[in-house]
């Protein structure tokens, strides 16, 4: 059997990078152009997986608009255009509403809600939303009332230490994670299996599923190391310049299924 079309909505990188929105890093200096390589590469990755990788129109003014992850939440029957936290970053939202349409019914957030896709964690049928600055109560309120009908559960996990939920945890399979314990508490995720990063690599718990495969930023052997050793296939990319603006490989995409 074929495996399942997959197509990835990626967005060219804002040449206001620079001016990204930062809530834990001190602000370092960007190569634009190294970033602009770099993420060229993350999409050749993208299409290497089997992706059919699609930009969406371009939002120079929007520093952060390269990080499309926050702006939706794509499932199989359903895309729920957020409401991102940071309010500079509500602009983005359009143009990728505007390209799901055709793709998905879609469902919305509104205010008073708040939701940035980071904070999304989805395992089959079950789905974590991280409490941070970028997404409240309300938000998530909204979300499980618009993927309920569906038959996926909502979960509430505090976060701490950290910009978004995806930061400390992500899906390395459908029964087991990839956790920073500093930053959320693993508990949360039973009863899935708990794949802990090195602790010398507290930013290496964001990786990218795409089919049977993991995207991974190529900055965290040591985490890369556990994850072969697990037993998952990964395809390294650098994304070492998108790191300075808080971004990592689940940022830069919507992976869904065709």
């Amino acid at each position: 059997m074929s495996a399942p079309a997959r197509l990835a909505l990626t967005r060219a990188i804002s040449p206001r990078l620079v001016d990204c929105e930062l809530t834990h890093l001190a602000r370092t200096p960007i190569d634009l152009a190294r970033a602009e390589a770099q993420h060229a590469a993350y999409e050749a990755a993208l299409r290497g997986l089997g992706c059919t990788v699609r930009r969406v129109a371009p939002a120079p003014g929007h520093a952060d608009s390269v990080f499309i992850e926050d702006t939706a939440v794509v499932l199989d029957e359903v895309a729920v255009i957020t409401r991102p936290g940071a309010a500079s970053r509500r602009g983005e939202v359009p143009a990728v509403e505007a390209a799901l349409a055709p793709l998905r019914p879609l469902a919305r957030i509104t205010d008073p809600g708040t939701l940035d896709g980071g904070d999304v964690l989805v395992a089959g049928r079950r789905i974590w939303i991280g409490l941070t600055g970028r997404t409240n109560a309300a938000g998530i309120a909204q979300f499980r009332d618009a993927v309920a009908p569906h038959g996926y559960s909502v979960q509430a996990v505090p976060v701490t230490g950290c910009l978004h939920l995806k930061t400390a945890v992500t899906a390395v399979d459908e029964a087991t994670v990839l956790v920073n314990p500093a930053w959320v508490d693993p508990a949360a995720f039973a009863p899935l299996a708990l794949l802990a990063v090195d602790p010398a690599e507290p930013m290496g718990a964001n990786v990218l599923r795409v089919g049977d495969v993991l995207l991974y930023a190529d900055a965290y052997p040591r985490t890369l190391a556990r994850l072969r050793a697990h037993g998952a296939t990964v395809t390294t990319v650098d994304a070492s310049e998108l790191a300075k603006a808080e971004g990592a490989v689940t940022c830069c995409s919507l992976v869904m299924r065709g």
